[in-house]
């Protein structure tokens, strides 16, 4: 607000007014008072430098990344913008000039101790460790960048603003990761946790109107505890080795199968092959059966010896030669066993 820009001085009216007009206006009270006490004026010489003296101190500078937030008797009276203003001085107005365009940054589940490098940390456990939605514990430790969005509600709203956000961003966090699962907290939906967070942090600083816009949140480190790590461990392990034998079965499958459907398939041909062999063969057996009886009802007697030496023929065909002579039996050896004479095969 430039000098001249009304209310709030001396007078009355909304604004501060020109502070050379109302030096002027104190000069003429205090010479009416004292003109005949003091002479030349002295008097009211020295109480007006003291008064310009006194508004003097109520320039101020706002520099390009803050704005000025002027306060009467300590309640908001106005914002100014960057640039040279001027206040009615103490004790009446003061002036609040925060950087509304830094960023600031709050640590929650740990806390820098010194930045390095190396840069050191210290853990907070009671801030870091939450409960997942599957009943687990995980320590997460994350960072919040927050810059002013409302100086007026930045200075009134809010009496530690870093606190406020560390504790709804805590607050935030936990509600979040509560609705996870602890796989998914540790390794697949990190980005996804920090997206939720931030939005629910925002509304959360919305609704108690703490002039606070959020730059993001990022978790910087999530681990199982100290005392359970070593069985994390083991699960992890376990996890990977259920992941190895489960490819190693995939590659099993994928080479037994196409062979083992290859085998049944031929099998299933070699069995129809085989089934229509039988069938025709049983087709042809019957065939030949019904023309053999055929004729037997023509000529039963011929057809009769023809099956006898038939089958005859079959057997001796099979059988070891027997040599006998042609008068039954009158000889001293009427049967000579060529068998016996025959080279047997040593084993």
């Amino acid at each position: 607000m430039s000098w001249k820009e009304g209310g709030g001085g001396f007078g009355g009216g909304g604004g501060p007014r020109d502070p050379l007009e109302i030096l002027e206006e104190l000069k003429g009270r205090f010479q009416g008072r004292f003109s005949g006490a003091v002479p030349g004026g002295l008097v009211g010489i020295v109480i007006l430098v003291a008064l310009l003296v006194w508004a003097a101190t109520g320039i101020y500078i706002v520099n390009p990344d803050e704005v000025g937030v002027v306060k009467r008797f300590g309640k908001y009276s106005r914002t100014t913008a960057p640039g040279p203003h001027w206040h009615v001085p103490y004790p009446v107005e003061s002036v609040l000039t925060p950087k509304v365009t830094q960023v600031r940054r709050v640590e929650v589940g740990f806390r820098t101790v010194a930045s390095g490098p190396p840069a050191r940390f210290q853990r907070v456990p009671a801030e870091a460790l939450m409960l997942t939605g599957d009943e687990n514990i995980v320590s997460c430790e994350f960072i919040v960048q927050y810059r002013v969005r409302d100086a007026q509600q930045f200075l009134f709203r809010v009496r530690d603003p870093d606190g406020a956000v560390r504790a709804a961003a805590e607050a935030s966090m936990r509600e979040i990761v509560g609705r996870n699962l602890v796989d998914d907290v540790l390794t697949e939906q990190r980005e996804k946790i920090q997206i939720e967070s931030g939005d629910l942090l925002q509304n959360t600083l919305n609704i108690y109107e703490g002039g606070i816009q959020i730059d993001f949140v990022r978790l910087q480190d999530v681990y199982p505890p100290d005392q359970v790590i070593d069985s994390f461990r083991d699960v992890a392990s376990a996890r990977e080795d259920r992941e190895r034998l489960r490819n190693e079965a995939e590659a099993y499958a994928n080479d037994i199968l196409p062979k083992s459907r290859g085998e049944a398939a031929e099998r299933l041909n070699q069995a129809l092959a085989y089934r229509a062999t039988k069938v025709a063969t049983a087709e042809g057996d019957a065939a030949r059966f019904e023309a053999l009886l055929k004729e037997y009802e023509q000529a039963k007697e011929v057809t009769r010896r023809r099956l006898y030496l038939d089958a005859m023929g079959d057997v001796l065909s099979k059988a070891k030669i027997v040599m006998a002579d042609g008068k039954g039996g009158s000889g001293v050896l009427p049967v000579l066993p060529l068998d016996a004479f025959a080279p047997r095969e040593v084993k």
